[in-house]
C-alpha cells in the first residue's frame, strides 16, 4: 500500500479572471450559461451519432465509446478554462491512465465530478444510474461504452468485476450521490465488494473545492461565487480487501479525516 498526498490548499488561479470581477456578473452568468449548453450540444450530438454505433462488436464499442467521451470532454475543460471562470486541475490522474484492473473511487461533490475523472482516464467505465442509460443526452453513448448501470447490486458487481478482470478500470463514487453531509456522505459497500471479487488495487482520489457549483440543490440559473475551482489529488492506494464491510468503514474514515480541511462550499 502506498500514498501520495500533496498539500490540501486548493490551486487558486493567480489574479482574479476578468469574467469573475465583481461588475462582469451578468456576462459571467451568460457564459456559465452557454458552457452548460455547450455541454448538453455535445452529448445530444455524440448520442445521435453513437446510436448506429451500438452495433459494433462488444471490445470495439468500448474502447471507441471511452476514447471519444474522454476527448470530448478534455476538449470541453480546455474550452471552459479558457473563459477563467471553470477551472479544473486534474493532471495527478494522467499517471494511472495505463493501468490496467483498478478501481478509482472518489468523492462526489458536483455533477461535473465523472467529467473530471473520465477525461484523463479514457479506458474507464463509469458506474451510473440505471436511468441514465434510457436518457437521450447520455444514454447511447454510455451503453457503446459499456457503462455499467446500479439497477441491481448484484448485476453491477458482476459486471464490474468483469471490467476489471479484462484489464479495464473503474470510476465509483461510494457515496452514490452528490455530497450533502460535509465532508462525505455515508459510503456503500460496492467498492470492496468489487475490488475483493476481481482482486483489485483500490485508489483512493479526492475532489476539493469551496464552490457548490452543480452540487446537490445548486440552481443551473444560479450565479456561485467565482471563479469556480475544482483540484483533484490522489490519495492511498489499497490491496484488494478481504472483508468489504471493515472495508468501507475503513475507506469512509479515511475519506472524512483527508476531507475534513478542505472548505465547505458556501452556498449562496
Amino acid at each position: 500500500m502506498s500514498s501520495a498526498e500533496p498539500d490540501l490548499d486548493l490551486q487558486r488561479p493567480q489574479g482574479v479572471p476578468l469574467l469573475a470581477r465583481r461588475g462582469m456578473r451578468p456576462l459571467a452568468w451568460l457564459t456559465l450559461q452557454l458552457l452548460l449548453l455547450l455541454l448538453g450540444v455535445m452529448s445530444l450530438g455524440w448520442n445521435l451519432l453513437a446510436l448506429p454505433l451500438l452495433v459494433l462488436p462488444a471490445a470495439h464499442g468500448r474502447v471507441l465509446g471511452r476514447r471519444v467521451i474522454a476527448g470530448a470532454y478534455a476538449w470541453y475543460w480546455r474550452v471552459a478554462a479558457r473563459s477563467g471562470l471553470l477551472q479544473m486541475d486534474a493532471s495527478v490522474l494522467r499517471p494511472l491512465a495505463a493501468e490496467r484492473g483498478l478501481v478509482v473511487v472518489a468523492n462526489h461533490p458536483s455533477l461535473l465530478d465523472a467529467l473530471m475523472l473520465v477525461a484523463q482516464l479514457p479506458r474507464a467505465a463509469c458506474v451510473m444510474k440505471a436511468e441514465l442509460l434510457r436518457n437521450p443526452f447520455l444514454g447511447a453513448g454510455a451503453r457503446l461504452a459499456h457503462y455499467i448501470d446500479n439497477r441491481s447490486a448484484h448485476g453491477m458487481v458482476s459486471q464490474a468485476v468483469a471490467e476489471l478482470r479484462l484489464g479495464g478500470q473503474l470510476v465509483l463514487f461510494p457515496e452514490g450521490t452528490r455530497t450533502t453531509e460535509h465532508p462525505v456522505n455515508a459510503f456503500g459497500a460496492a467498492a470492496g465488494l468489487i475490488a475483493k471479487h476481481a482482486r483489485a488495487p483500490v485508489q483512493a482520489v479526492f475532489i476539493e473545492t469551496d464552490s457548490p457549483y452543480l452540487g446537490k440543490g445548486w440552481p443551473l440559473w444560479r450565479l456561485p461565487p467565482l471563479p469556480i475551482v475544482f483540484t483533484v489529488r490522489l490519495g492511498r492506494r489499497f490491496d484488494p480487501p478481504c472483508n468489504p464491510q471493515a472495508f468501507r468503514t475503513e475507506l469512509q474514515a479515511y475519506f472524512a479525516a483527508a476531507l475534513q480541511a478542505c472548505p465547505r462550499p458556501t452556498r449562496r
